[in-house]
């Protein structure tokens, strides 16, 4: 294996680009991600490592919880690639991606002339017989599907659409949302039952704003890995920048990260990054906040007591807004607990 390094943290040999860390795709098993790639020193962040080694020693459902951009798939692979299963098939599917009509024939495959121009094929659940099958976004599937795809795990066995025999199947299921999935269940979008079914293991990812310890880490990474493959020598991100990218939001997450680092490697001349290189939505945002507090406070008709009142009230109803009045996401953002959030607008109104 020239040019691969081998690592057996999870205790099965994965191979990575021995050049740079990063994972080269593994072609047998249609991964690109082991859990080196996943990069953190927060302590939140090293728990959900811990938690991939655990889901991986046994064939019980896992259900991930993330938002867009956290890395719901590489947790994923992480799992598949850390298991005994990590030799076998790891199949994605992305349900929202896949029309209602289409999704039952594409995960359980059909027999010839079950309907017009069907043929005898497999579907996903047979094509990761022995290995993972991933179902990302699976409150998309529309209610019924829903039953259907609990029928499969708990009997572990399928029936393809127009047929009658009973395909009996191993498969390991990996289920992920980036919605609350109590607040799913309530609007009737993710049955209770399919929920507990699939959340036997539940990994929860936050948020990069959850985990700003790690923005500098991720930032070096990144331009490390950059360096390596546009063949540059960028050094670092200025003090401005750092301060810029601490300050962020990051509402798209680590992706965001990686693709504002890979943007400034476009646009910079230098060998620091700089406030020009950096998208002005990033900027726009800082100067929000400071003209938020410096133009509010006058001494002379309000108490720090007030002023501190109205930032408060303020904040909690711009980020309830933000997160189209889903309180527990609200909450999730605010890091207090939906309680607390409640008794404080009962406070504010």
């Amino acid at each position: 294996m020239d040019g691969l390094k081998k690592s057996y943290q999870c205790g099965f040999p994965q191979y990575n680009d021995s050049s740079d860390g990063h994972s080269v795709k593994n072609i047998k098993n249609n991964t690109i991600y082991v859990i080196d790639d996943i990069v953190a020193i927060n302590s939140e962040m090293l728990t959900v490592k811990e938690k991939i080694k655990r889901a991986a020693t046994s064939d019980s459902s896992v259900l991930i919880y993330g938002k867009t951009g956290t890395g719901k798939e590489m947790v994923a692979q992480s799992i598949h690639n850390c298991s005994k299963r990590h030799s076998n098939p790891f199949i994605s599917v992305n349900c929202a991606s896949i029309p209602s009509t289409l999704l039952e024939s594409n995960l359980f495959g059909t027999v010839k002339g079950s309907f017009t121009g069907a043929e005898d094929r497999e579907g996903l659940f047979q094509a990761a017989d022995q290995g993972t099958l991933f179902l990302d976004e699976i409150n998309s599937m529309e209610p019924m599907m829903q039953v259907k795809i609990l029928k499969a795990i708990e009997e572990k066995r399928i029936r393809k659409v127009g047929g009658t025999k009973q395909i009996p199947l191993d498969v390991k299921i990996i289920a992920a949302l980036n919605q609350d999935p109590m607040e799913l269940i309530k609007e009737g979008k993710l049955r209770k039952d399919l929920f507990f079914r699939l959340s036997v293991i539940e990994i929860d990812i936050p948020q990069l704003k959850e985990r700003k310890d790690d923005i500098e880490y991720l930032t070096k990474y990144f331009i490390d890995y950059y360096n390596e493959d546009m063949g540059k020598n960028i050094k670092r991100v200025s003090k401005e920048v750092k301060k810029v990218f601490e300050e962020y939001d990051w509402p798209e997450n680590v992706r965001e990260l990686k693709n504002v680092i890979e943007g400034a490697f476009n646009n910079t001349k230098n060998d620091i990054i700089g406030i020009d290189d950096i998208p002005e939505r990033l900027l726009n945002q800082r100067t929000n906040r400071q003209s938020y507090i410096s133009i509010e406070f006058d001494a002379n008709n309000i108490g720090l007591q007030e002023y501190l009142e109205e930032c408060e009230r303020r904040i909690i109803f711009d980020t309830i807004e933000k997160n189209d009045g889903n309180m527990a996401a609200a909450a999730r953002d605010l890091r207090i607990s939906r309680q607390l959030l409640y008794y404080k607008l009962k406070r504010q109104l």
